[in-house]
């Protein structure tokens, strides 16, 4: 007989953590585990539930990791602070994953930056726009968050993104972002805000060697697909 067939169905997350050990519990049962507490005549277990909804693809948690402070707060039981609650273990995961990748020692290749970034930015709910400034050897000197919202042209500013360059004496640089619809397919504004800033950096003399779209799971790379 199986441990998860041993364990009584009745008792609660916090005790089967403590006799049988986490490994043992459920997506729903762990998520109880930090809601801790209940509604009158609803416990924390029923709101964990609730939370991962009942469609069961298995992609309950990815789905979770994608809500925001303010969608959180819309489910029945969880208030504000244990909605930050939630947003802090989500991003503790994706810094804990990111420790454990390490930082590699040089960026040359498009398939290590999309590792990379793929657990910080292929669960965000909006696009973000990331700039990698690289020395001679594509070593990483500094990373800007360039932008938050729709990646266009309005929002993304050459003259931004190559005033930092020259202040950090970047010979390289990679634009980073991501498509929360999970499909990495460039889209029209893409390549036309790659164009500018290519031709920008031509003339400044500091190369834009890739764009890379972060999907799910998946990535596109403007330098393995002949787009730049």
């Amino acid at each position: 007989m199986s441990l998860e067939n041993e364990v009584c169905v009745n008792e609660q997350p916090y005790e089967k953590c403590k006799k049988y050990g986490p490994q043992i519990l459920s997506d729903a049962e762990i998520l109880a585990v930090f809601l801790r507490t209940g509604l009158k005549g609803r416990s924390c277990l029923s709101i964990a539930r609730n939370l991962l909804g009942e469609n069961s693809d298995g992609k309950a948690l990815l789905r979770l990791v994608k809500k925001n402070i303010k969608e959180l707060t819309g489910y029945e039981g969880i208030g504000e602070v244990k909605a930050i609650q939630l947003f802090c273990i989500m991003e503790l995961s994706r810094r804990l994953w990111k420790m454990n990748l390490g930082m590699p020692k040089v960026f040359n290749e498009p398939a290590t930056i999309a590792a990379y970034y793929m657990e910080d930015m292929r669960h965000l709910s909006t696009e973000q726009v990331r700039v990698m400034y690289l020395n001679t050897k594509s070593v990483l000197i500094k990373e800007i968050n360039l932008s938050i919202g729709t990646v266009n042209s309005s929002l993304i500013s050459p003259r931004e993104i190559f005033i930092d360059a020259l202040k950090y004496e970047a010979v390289n640089i990679v634009l980073v972002h991501n498509h929360p619809s999970g499909d990495p397919t460039p889209s029209r504004e893409d390549m036309n805000i790659t164009n500018i800033v290519k031709k920008a950096g031509d003339f400044i003399g500091v190369r834009l060697i890739d764009h890379i779209i972060i999907g799910d799971n998946r990535y596109i790379s403007f330098s393995e697909e002949g787009l730049l």
